[in-house]
């Protein structure tokens, strides 16, 4: 690049300004700066996904702007040797199974299908994700996603890697290795451009230059490119607790002070887990002590904080927290809670929805019921704290990451909590930043506020917390005894005793009091926001663990007889038994479609307990629809008579013949999805599709099925969090006015539309980041094909058809 310039207001102000940047191959370009310098925009341009307004640019030896202005057939030519890694890689895998995903690139790039193969096992090889090959990637904790997001850029085999903050969510030891995968990588010829905050990310950087003011300078000058942050000097781990003192049984006096937060013996477990994430948890925090919570991504850190905001239930024990009982709490002792506690999700950012960022903090205090004079004092001292308010007329959506997230924090700090939640407050702020939340966690400590705080900074939790407790990996065992601690750290904390325990289910429990006393469990279910995968191992010297069989089982090829069927076949063989039962009227007809039903679901091994976990939510509607019948079907000889209500033979015959019907549809459409992944359906979909190639766009409108198959759990999952967050600053639908409600819907609805906007916009780079276009030649790695298995399914069910019609011919 020489001389680039960029501007998103027309000039008024540069993003860009005058930039020259040179990258070689094997080379590794650290990129450094403050939250909104531009170099997210720098690292699209580096990677052919944005074009300036004025100067020169070349990338893999193409032309694509100059004086004349973009190239587009350069930029597509030179895209084919450049790979990007998102700082949020969840938005640029695009289907359901990581080898699939892997292999989307070369696809779109037409490479042989003999090849593919080979290069998706090389990439998933590079970045140590073999065992999880055929995982969903939704399921994956965010370092997964990352060296999955990494694996498809290596597959393509890119000549240029740029990484936007890549290790920003990650814990120390996902980080590691994301980063001894770069290592990995560069040592091969791949030059590699990466964006940080981390001085850990530096270490073998051949050059580090910092942008500022639209400028980028040379920061390997002798200079420190990163101040206020910790040296480092390789990809070591740190030591959990640096210096942190442990405290044995009996050498330090108990708590005396008055708890804020009491978790007496807590267990929860997610629908459908086998596992708890916490079981009989325990802990006590003194009031105005700070309590830092740490641990790897997965581990049941965000669960924990959820359940203490009263987002979650607990499924027994019981939780208090400023002298409120949450699991019998009536909603006027919720709605007094909401103004003594606080919760900064780990994504705040997403939770944005006024017009401005001044009426974005003001939700809370306009919730608690101040007046307007008090409320604006609110605004302009949370703004103040936080460095944002030069910021307070700016549109949120138009803010840099960064400064989204700070202006988030202060909608909680505007509220004035007691008790302060926050889920990793500093992730992707630069130095700046970071130090001015550690002086406002000191400051709110300081007025008396007891803090939670969740992070992955170690250096941070030891040197702002009173108590640290560690949450063990979900996949401990029983050897790691030292996995579930509480450490004191340096300051007024003070630990009773310090010791771990297992169960029969390998359960890691630790005891103590530090103005806390937690007890810690494995995790075995989803954490909510991170969308951690239970049993995940992300050591790159050893091979990743295997996944739980039911985490990937169900839709294995090799798990089944049904899930080994080509999709087409199941999808429109299924689909037309769905059909036939609305036909099936007598109870031999029935009998056929219980035997076909049962004959499916057994040869699908999807298992009752599973099964009835799907379809529990239509339970009810069977319930009702049987009932419905009773009470309106008349015919029949009478069985019982309630007060005027007569149940009769004819009632109960149509009540179970509706049942029967919609227990037929509703479980063989559940054995399709349980065994079935999205990407397969659209797969299948395309094929049946193929014949309408000459006037329907197939492969686009196939692509738009996957995706939104891909995407929707996502962005339900986050609507769930952003109701979360508005819930704890007094947001909730559910009580107050009608005003109040539609202000709190609104306050949900917005930054969900905004989220799915912002998904859409990301996932169109990365389609172009990973060479597809309408129309083009693709190689389908695995093409689907038909199997005498194949045709055996749909010869069954052909015959089922067959008897539910003689049926109907011969009155059966």
């Amino acid at each position: 690049m020489r001389g680039v310039r960029l501007s998103y207001d027309g000039g008024a102000t540069w993003t860009l300004d005058g930039v020259d940047l040179q990258v070689r191959e094997g080379e590794r370009v650290a990129l450094v700066g403050p939250n909104g310098s531009g170099k997210s925009t720098l690292s699209l341009l580096a990677a052919g996904l944005a074009a300036p307004d004025f100067g020169t640019v070349e990338l893999a030896g193409e032309l694509v702007f100059d004086g004349a202005g973009a190239h587009a057939g350069a930029y597509r030519r030179a895209r084919r040797d450049i790979g990007i890694v998102f700082q949020n890689p969840e938005d640029q895998i695009v289907t359901t199974v990581v080898c699939e995903d892997v292999a989307f690139g070369p696809e779109n790039l037409a490479t042989p299908r003999g090849q593919i193969g080979e290069r998706v096992h090389d990439a998933l090889a590079t970045v140590g994700m073999t065992t999880f090959a055929e995982a969903n990637p939704a399921d994956l904790s965010g370092g997964q996603q990352q060296r999955v997001a990494i694996a498809g850029m290596l597959a393509m085999r890119s000549r240029l890697l740029v990484l936007d903050e890549p290790t920003a969510m990650l814990d120390p030891e996902a980080r590691a290795d994301v980063l001894a995968a770069l290592d990995d990588i560069q040592k091969r010829g791949t030059a590699i451009i990466i964006v940080t905050h981390d001085a850990a990310e530096l270490a073998h950087a051949t050059h580090v230059l910092r942008l500022e003011h639209g400028r980028l300078l040379p920061a390997d000058d002798g200079s420190d490119p990163l101040p206020d942050a910790p040296s480092a000097t390789g990809h070591a781990l740190p030591d959990p607790l640096p210096d942190a003192p442990s405290a044995p049984a009996g050498d330090v006096p108990p708590v005396t002070s008055t708890p804020a937060i009491v978790f007496d013996h807590v267990t929860f477990r997610y629908p459908g887990a086998t596992t708890a994430v916490l079981d009989d948890f325990s802990l006590r925090v003194a009031s105005g002590s700070t309590l830092a919570v740490v641990g790897r991504n997965g581990s049941g850190k965000t669960t924990f904080a959820k359940l203490l905001c009263a987002l979650l239930k607990p499924d027994a024990g019981s939780i208090r927290v400023a002298d409120v009982e949450l699991v019998h709490a009536s909603r006027r002792e919720r709605a007094a809670l909401r103004r003594r506690l606080g919760f900064i999700m780990q994504h705040p950012e997403r939770q944005l929805f006024a017009k401005t960022v001044a009426q974005d903090v003001a939700y809370g205090p306009q919730n608690q019921g101040l007046s307007d004079e008090d409320v604006r004092l609110r605004v302009d001292e949370a703004l103040r704290l936080v460095g944002a308010a030069h910021l307070a007329e700016r549109d949120p959506f138009t803010l840099s990451g960064g400064q989204q997230r700070l202006v988030a924090i202060a909608g909680v700090l505007a509220c004035r909590p007691k008790v302060l939640v926050m889920d990793e407050p500093t992730a992707s702020l630069d130095d700046a930043a970071c130090a001015r939340i550690r002086g406002i966690i000191r400051d709110l400590r300081m007025r008396g506020v007891t803090i939670v705080m969740i992070t992955h900074d170690l250096t941070m939790a030891h040197t702002l917390a009173d108590a640290v407790v560690d949450f063990p990996p979900c996949n401990a065992s029983t050897t790691q005894i030292g996995d579930a601690r509480t450490i004191a750290a340096t300051g007024s904390g003070s630990m009773d005793d310090a010791r771990t325990a297992t169960d029969n289910n390998n359960a890691h429990d630790a005891h103590g009091t530090c103005d806390a006393h937690p007890a810690t469990g494995s995790d075995g279910g989803p954490e909510s926001g991170d969308g951690a995968l239970a049993g995940d191992d992300r050591d790159s010297d050893r091979p990743s663990q295997p996944m739980p069989p039911e985490a990937i089982s169900m839709s294995d090829t090799g798990y089944s007889w049904i899930s080994s069927l080509d999709p087409r076949a199941k999808m429109l063989g299924i689909l037309a038994l769905m059909f036939t039962a609305f036909a099936m009227s007598t109870w031999p007809q029935l009998a056929v479609g219980f035997v076909a039903t049962a004959a499916i679901t057994c040869a699908s091994r999807v298992g009752v307990r599973r099964l009835l976990s799907s379809v529990r939510v239509f339970l009810a509607l069977f319930v009702v629809t049987g009932l419905l019948n009773l009470a309106v079907v008349r015919g029949g000889t009478p069985l019982l008579h309630i007060g005027g209500w007569a149940i009769t033979t004819g009632g109960v015959h149509v009540a179970l013949l509706y049942m029967l019907r919609f227990a037929f549809v509703i479980i063989l459409g559940a054995v399709v999805l349980l065994t079935t992944t999205p990407t397969a359906m659209s797969n299948a979909f395309e094929r049946l599709l193929h014949p309408l190639r000459r006037w329907i766009h197939v492969q686009e409108i196939c692509l738009v099925l996957s995706l939104a198959l891909r995407f929707l759990p996502t962005l339900v999952q986050e609507a769930v969090s952003i109701r979360d967050a508005q819930a704890a600053r007094g947001g909730s639908i559910d009580s107050g006015g009608l005003i109040r409600r539609v202000r709190a819907m609104c306050a949900i609805v917005t930054p969900v539309f905004a989220g799915a906007i912002r998904h859409a916009d990301n996932l169109a780079l990365a389609l172009d980041a990973r060479c597809y276009q309408e129309g083009i030649r693709r190689t389908q790695w695995h093409p689907l094909e038909m199997r005498a298995r194949d045709w055996l399914f749909c010869g069954g069910v052909a015959i089922v058809i067959a008897l539910v019609i003689l049926g109907h011919v011969f009155n059966m």
